[in-house]
C-alpha cells in the first residue's frame, strides 16, 4: 500500500512537470478513501478517474493497458492545431482530400468555412471531414500534423499514447484510461477546446451563404437530470476495437473537479452513464478538505 501510494505520487509530480497547459485548482485536496466507502463496480473494461486539483487517481480499472481510443483522438488534433492556428476568421475551402468515410457528413465539397467553424464541428460533431479541413488548413502535411501530435504526447509524458492518423480511424491510435485523462485535464484546461465541447448544438452559415447546424455527439449535455455538477468539457469515441469510449471534467456544487475516462464500454448510452456514477462515487466516498 505504502510503495503504491509513493509510486503514484511521483507519477503525479512526473506529469505536473511535464503539463505545462493544465490549470490547477487548489481549493479542494483529496486525503482518503472513508472506511465506510462502498464498492463500485465499472461494467467497461477499463476506466480511470483523475482528481484534478492534486493530480492522483482516485478510480483505476485495467487503466494502463493500452487499447485504442478513436475518435477521443480528436482532442491532441484540436492541441496540435491550437499551435498552428491560422486565424478563426480564415476561410478554409472543403477539398476531395476532405471526404473521409465515417461519421455524419456535415460539410460538402466546394463549401467555405471559418476556421472557427471547422473547430467546432470537429469537436462537437465529431465529424472526420472537418478534422482533416483542419489539419490541411494548419498548413501541415498530415504526416507532419501526425508527428507533432506524437511530439506533444511524448512531451506530456504519455508514454503508451501513439498516434497514426489525427482522427481517430485508426486502431493504431492508442492509449490508456489513465493517459486519456491525463490528455483531457490538458485539453480541457484550454479555454478553446472545453468551451467548444460543451455546446449541444451548434449553428453557423458558411462563407456560400449555407445554413447548418451541428449536434454533440456527448449525451451527457442533453441529460434532462444532470445532477449537482456541471460538465466542463467532453469527448467521445467509437471503432468496433476500441468499443464505446468517453472522457471528461467535471465539477460538482462544491467546485471539486474530476475527469473521468471509460473505455470500452458496452454501449453508446453505458459510457454516460458509467462516467457519471464513477464521478459520483468519488465525491461520495472521498474524505475532502479545503
Amino acid at each position: 500500500m505504502i510503495s503504491s501510494l509513493i509510486i503514484n505520487l511521483i507519477f503525479s509530480w512526473f506529469f505536473i512537470s511535464a503539463d505545462k497547459l493544465a490549470t490547477v485548482n487548489s481549493n479542494w485536496q483529496m486525503i482518503s478513501l472513508k472506511p465506510s466507502a462502498e464498492k463500485i463496480v465499472l461494467n467497461a473494461d477499463k476506466g480511470a478517474v483523475l482528481s484534478v486539483s492534486d493530480r492522483s487517481f482516485l478510480f483505476k480499472k485495467n487503466a494502463d493497458q493500452v487499447q485504442p481510443i478513436a475518435s477521443i483522438t480528436k482532442l491532441m488534433t484540436a492541441l496540435v492545431f491550437l499551435d498552428h492556428n491560422p486565424g478563426w476568421d480564415e476561410v478554409y475551402q472543403i477539398t476531395p482530400a476532405d471526404n473521409i468515410a465515417g461519421g455524419h457528413l456535415n460539410l460538402f465539397l466546394g463549401e467555405k468555412i471559418k476556421i472557427k467553424d471547422l473547430f467546432y464541428t470537429a469537436l462537437i460533431a465529431s465529424d472526420n471531414g472537418a478534422t482533416i479541413a483542419l489539419v490541411h488548413a494548419s498548413g501541415l502535411s498530415e504526416k507532419d500534423f501526425v508527428a507533432e501530435m506524437n511530439k506533444k504526447a511524448e512531451n506530456l509524458s504519455l508514454l503508451k499514447t501513439k498516434f497514426t492518423d489525427p482522427i481517430g480511424l485508426s486502431d493504431y491510435n492508442v492509449s490508456t484510461a489513465s493517459e486519456v485523462a491525463w490528455l483531457a485535464n490538458v485539453a480541457f484546461s484550454r479555454p478553446e477546446i472545453s468551451e467548444t465541447t460543451t455546446h449541444s448544438n451548434y449553428e453557423f452559415t458558411t462563407v456560400d451563404g449555407r445554413d447548418k447546424k451541428i449536434e454533440s455527439t456527448d449525451y451527457l449535455l442533453f441529460d434532462s437530470a444532470p445532477g449537482p455538477w456541471q460538465l466542463l468539457g467532453g469527448k467521445t469515441g467509437f471503432t468496433d476495437l476500441a468499443g464505446y469510449c468517453f472522457v471528461g471534467r467535471f465539477k460538482d456544487n462544491q467546485g471539486r473537479e474530476l475527469i473521468a475516462a471509460v473505455l470500452n464500454s458496452a454501449s453508446k448510452n453505458d459510457r454516460f452513464k458509467e462516467s457519471k456514477n464513477l464521478v459520483a462515487w468519488v465525491w461520495q466516498n472521498y474524505l475532502w478538505a479545503k
